[in-house]
């Protein structure tokens, strides 16, 4: 780890107002001390950010899960209140590993798993790797395709020659100001309220969280999911939002198409942070793929045409 832990995100000092507080748990696995976030009652629902982010993001979602099944959130390695393991771990396999620890050491037996961004990739290599053995997988403007054309190494290379450089952490948190924190969330595609960029703030002052951001750029790899995406059994759902500007929407029915009963879920005039911007929406996408994915494990009934999202028209 290149960046020390002290200049990680301290939960009793940068989390102090951070949302859902009474609900975080620490919990060691993998080697690592991991933070999570559990409310309600039933089966188990688990919830994955994108590279950048932290439990925060589902702060809305979260309670409105909670009112049916028992909703986890975590912050994957090397972001928000996580330790960041060995460079060589931040690969998908390897964060997917580690995150597995995790599932077990807190006792989850996710039926339903919901990854935003990268954290879809994450879910879908875990239980590729049958580390879970989830009924649904729901991503939101998941990132499952690897950059394509001649510029493809470009991308991969600038990620580690910005990792390995000591100075690139701290002087991007050193120049994150709450301005240049809202232009990036708004150039997703995005639009937050104050208090959500603050929490994007909060993380993006902590050359630590930074530090995680950018090994797991560095070291991810996606060709491979492509590749083995025919073999996924869990139920996927795609959700693509027509605002996204960080993933083509397009790039959700390619994938989607490789998964026997993949489907497409469209959520309009929204970005890339969906699932933050309209949460009620995003609940109803997944409550309704688990109760699809329930009814095809019964022989009951299967997953069909794409859907548009409830109330996001």
């Amino acid at each position: 780890m290149i960046v020390a832990d002290r200049d990680k995100p301290n939960f009793d000092k940068d989390g102090a107002h951070w949302p859902h507080r009474s609900a975080s748990t620490f919990v060691e696995a993998g080697g690592l001390t991991f933070h999570a976030q559990t409310m309600g009652e039933g089966e188990d629902f688990l919830l994955l950010h994108g590279t950048g982010a932290s439990t925060h993001s589902f702060r809305a979602l979260m309670p409105i899960l909670a009112k049916t099944v028992r909703v986890t959130a975590v912050d994957l390695p090397g972001h928000g209140f996580t330790e960041t393991p060995l460079f060589t771990q931040m690969t998908l396999p390897g964060v997917a590993a580690l995150t597995g620890a995790f599932v077990e050491a807190a006792g989850l037996k996710p039926a339903v798993i919901v990854g935003h961004s990268a954290g879809a990739a994450v879910a879908i290599r875990m239980a590729l790797d049958s580390l879970v053995a989830p009924r649904a997988i729901v991503g939101f403007n998941a990132s499952l395709q690897p950059y394509a054309g001649a510029a493809a190494p470009i991308f991969s290379t600038l990620a580690r020659l910005l990792f390995v450089n000591p100075l690139t952490p701290r002087v991007f948190a050193a120049t994150a100001s709450r301005r240049r924190t809202e232009k990036l969330l708004t150039d997703t595609g995005s639009t937050l309220d104050a208090e959500g960029v603050g929490y994007y703030h909060t993380l993006f002052k902590k050359p630590g969280h930074v530090n995680g951001a950018l090994a797991m750029m560095a070291g991810w790899n996606l060709a491979p999911l492509q590749e083995d995406l025919p073999q996924l059994k869990a139920q996927l759902t795609l959700v693509a939002a027509s605002g996204d500007r960080t993933i083509p929407p397009s790039a959700a029915a390619q994938s989607a198409g490789k998964v026997a009963g993949g489907r497409v879920v469209r959520m309009k005039g929204l970005g890339h942070l969906a699932h933050e911007e309209d949460p009620e929406a995003a609940a109803a996408i997944i409550l309704e793929a688990a109760q699809l994915a329930a009814a095809a494990q019964e022989g009951s009934g299967r997953a069909d045409e794409p859907l548009s999202a409830p109330g996001s028209g």
